[in-house]
């Protein structure tokens, strides 16, 4: 198993800078990453850091609260995908889903999914800390009902990260047709197996570098 590929190397903070996005783009090269996961404005900078090489970049949209618009989130995915986006993780409207209102949350994914229109890869951010269990069942549900491809567990700025329960019951239901992407806590070699014997198929760190390398990492992310 390459677990370098299994890591969407990631750096989300509100203070990053130029040179954080150069030096994490380097580490990506140097580890073989599958991706970088950066802010919008950083995704044309990517691109071009990363060009020649096999890592993607992964951009967020709605993040971190998913609380803007459908039509809000579709116009980001398109700008997203024409600065050269080659995956885009969305939050969903954690509001809209706490409320019962299962239609508008499907409605959301389906407009980000109609967007990238099959030129970007669409991962859904449920933010299961916040959820239930059945909570997590109606979104991953949802998520796989609006055609898109991973559900993923955390954005790691609201509550808590990935847990192997969240992950598990993910990936129980949708099955073998999505990829789980387990992200927020990952700091070590031995969590992010953890993760990936319940289900994940890709992993969102900051601590990628440390991972690989065999240390634990204190990130919060």
């Amino acid at each position: 198993m390459k677990l370098e590929r299994f890591i969407d190397h990631t750096l989300l903070k509100p203070d990053t800078t130029v040179e954080d996005i150069k030096k994490i783009c380097e580490e990506a090269k140097e580890y073989n990453f599958f991706s970088v996961c950066i802010n919008p404005s950083y995704v044309k900078l990517s691109k071009e850091l990363l060009d020649g090489s096999e890592t993607k970049v992964c951009t967020v949209i709605g993040f971190p609260l998913g609380a803007t618009t459908s039509e809000v989130k579709s116009y980001e995915t398109k700008d997203a995908i024409n600065n050269g986006a080659d995956e885009v993780d969305m939050v969903i409207n954690i509001g809209a889903l706490k409320s019962g209102d299962y239609d508008l949350v499907k409605e959301d994914i389906q407009a980000v999914v109609d967007a990238a229109d099959g030129q970007a890869l669409v991962k859904v951010i449920i933010e299961s800390a916040l959820l239930t269990s059945d909570e997590i069942v109606t979104a991953s549900k949802l998520s796989k009902e609006a055609g898109a491809d991973f559900v993923k567990t955390s954005t790691g700025f609201n509550g808590g990260g990935a847990t192997e329960e969240a992950v598990a019951l993910m990936r129980m239901t949708v099955g073998e047709d999505l990829g789980v992407k387990a992200s927020g806590g990952i700091r070590s070699r031995e969590d992010a197996l953890k993760m990936i014997e319940k289900g994940a198929t890709r992993l969102g760190a900051s601590s990628g570098v440390k991972i690989i390398q065999g240390e634990k990492s204190n990130s919060e992310y």
